[in-house]
């Protein structure tokens, strides 16, 4: 939705590529760029001349350092980056709350009171389900209250919802309660159930009137809510400002709630309504599911906007979807090369959690000018692979190397609506995944720090040397289990104390309760440390590999004896 955003930074910032001074002359045409892309976007007039003003007067005069300290590490600066900087700073400062984004907490004891308030259509009921779930999620108790008796089947809508999200929902007990009634009735169950959070769902009208501000007057004289939010959808561009100016004159609204951020609107909104109003935004909603709805960021918006994404509103997503612990053990596997077509869906399911492709590109750094320069994004591609997938048999989605046989992607293709060259692109791009990782796991000296790989690179090259032709079937079991231990990284190997988490091996220094040595202290076993009688003698590559086959015939010849 920022694309008109968007656009008018790419330009100013190319306008300023090479440039090692900011001037009056050269900064104009840039700044021409950033003002046609807000007053595109919607941004009000008023505020995107204030906008320009504060960068101009930040921008002009000051020579910028080609290169520049960071740390340890020598960066290079252009004018344009600081261009960027300065434009960023600014639409943050433009955007922030002062007061910090949480909502005002009750006094201990009591409910914290939500009053959700805004025009009919803008998403009131839908967002405050969103936001109980989320309070949910926190391990609050959260109560609905359906104050909405305007609208036909609005409080239906809301106890449907709130099964959705597994919050109760107070119903009004006579429909010819007014609204003030059913919310001094919710306050008062919330009281008794010792609730930690009560939202009321109040009613909307098509245009702002005398008798809704007069029923949400009435509410907040009764039940004293500590938070008013306005609901404002982000279509509806300066419209949006009327509305919440209306609303704050009347009521003391607390924040804002900005819905359809997911959608092609052009964003103005988001940009204008904290500095004409005063009112902060609180929330944003990204999607209709009952998971789209996010705390307000305005470092995040500010960075989206100017092209740079949004790592950390990436990373909450994922964590939003993501089982910590299920993804631990799908890399584990991938790194043992047990990776299967069953666990590649789950992760697409996965994916398809956090939302619209295209908004969860948006969030990756510099993907949005990719995407601007013609990528195409397109979403039923999962559709195609999900029925390619499930058009496989058990034994393929294990085992891709089965795909070698004739006749079997000519049978998925038919079974899932593709072509035999979709089914085979597919197959290919899953192997090389599943073959690059599973090489990385082997390459002890890429995942150095990753725990648990060290010990599967060694019991790995263990399992080899013991792996000879008539070599012991029991060394070879024991091979095995080694690394399959080293790969989980816990609860140590059978039979063998000091690997991980087990107790550490007597008589062995450096070999405590964290597993294996780290090098210095395996040096010092060996003979090579601090302790060791002498220098240390350089082995070259051929005398290893004489040893290893040596160790390989002796492993032979004692399997024979016996």
């Amino acid at each position: 939705m920022f694309d008109a955003l968007a656009k008018g930074f790419r330009a100013a910032r190319e306008k300023l590529t090479g440039i090692a001074e900011l001037s009056e002359d050269n900064i104009q045409g840039a700044l021409q760029d950033v003002r046609r892309s807000l007053l595109e976007a919607d941004v009000e007039l008023g505020v995107a001349k204030r906008f320009l003003a504060r960068v101009k007067e930040q921008a002009l005069g000051q020579t910028v350092a080609l290169r520049a300290a960071h740390g340890e590490k020598k960066v290079s600066i252009t004018a344009a980056d600081h261009f960027i900087k300065i434009c960023s700073d600014e639409m943050v400062r433009l955007m922030s709350d002062e007061a910090g984004q949480d909502i005002n907490l009750a006094p201990k004891g009591q409910p914290t009171i939500i009053m959700m308030v805004g025009l009919q259509g803008q998403g009131k009921t839908t967002t405050s389900a969103k936001l109980a779930r989320m309070y949910s999620r926190e391990g609050k108790k959260v109560l609905l209250v359906a104050a909405d008796l305007q609208r036909p089947a609005a409080v239906e809508q809301l106890e449907i919802l709130g099964k959705k999200v597994d919050v109760p929902v107070l119903r009004p007990a006579r429909m010819d309660l007014s609204p003030v009634e059913v919310c001094k009735q919710g306050l008062a169950v919330a009281k008794v159930q010792k609730r930690d959070v009560v939202i009321f769902d109040t009613a909307g009208r098509l245009a702002v009137d005398e008798k809704l501000m007069q029923e949400l007057a009435d509410i907040k004289r009764e039940c004293a809510p500590q938070n008013i939010l306005l609901v404002c959808n982000a279509a509806a561009g300066q419209n949006t400002l009327q509305t919440a100016q209306a609303f704050h004159e009347r009521l003391g609204l607390t924040g804002a709630v900005m819905t359809m951020l997911d959608g092609d609107a052009r964003g103005g909104g988001a940009l204008s309504i904290r500095e004409v109003t005063g009112v902060p935004i609180k929330f944003v909603g990204t999607g209709e599911h009952m998971d789209r709805l996010e705390p307000f960021r305005a470092d995040g918006m500010a960075s989206r906007i100017l092209g740079f994404g949004d790592v950390m509103g990436l990373y909450n997503d994922f964590k939003n979807v993501v089982d910590e612990k299920e993804a631990s053990e799908n890399a584990m596997r991938m790194l043992r090369d047990q990776f299967t077509f069953d666990d590649f869906l789950q992760q697409i399911g996965t994916i398809r959690k956090m939302g619209p492709l295209k908004d969860l590109l948006d969030k990756i750094p510099f993907a949005s000018e990719a995407m601007s320069q013609g990528m195409n994004v397109d979403e039923r591609e999962f559709d195609r692979i999900e029925a390619m997938v499930k058009s496989m048999t058990k034994a393929e989605r294990n085992n891709s190397a089965l795909f070698e046989q004739p006749g079997r992607f000519e049978r998925v293709a038919k079974g899932s609506s593709t072509t035999v060259e979709q089914v085979k692109e597919l197959v290919e791009k899953f192997n090389f995944m599943k073959g690059f990782m599973g090489n990385i796991g082997k390459q002890v000296g890429l995942l150095s720090k990753l725990p648990g790989a060290k010990q599967l690179a060694m019991a790995r090259q263990l399992k080899k040397m013991l792996n000879a032709e008539g070599g012991d079937a029991a060394l070879q079991n024991l091979a095995k289990e080694m690394v399959e231990a080293g790969v989980a990284g816990k609860g140590g190997m059978p039979g063998l104390p000091g690997m991980p988490g087990m107790g550490g091996m007597p008589g062995f220094p450096g070999l405590g309760a964290g597993g294996m040595p780290d090098p210095a202290a395996l040096e010092a076993m060996l003979g090579g440390g601090a302790n060791a009688s002498g220098p240390r003698k350089k082995v070259d590559d051929k005398d290893k590999k004489n040893k290893a086959r040596k160790a390989e015939r002796d492993a032979r010849k004692k399997a024979r004896r016996k």
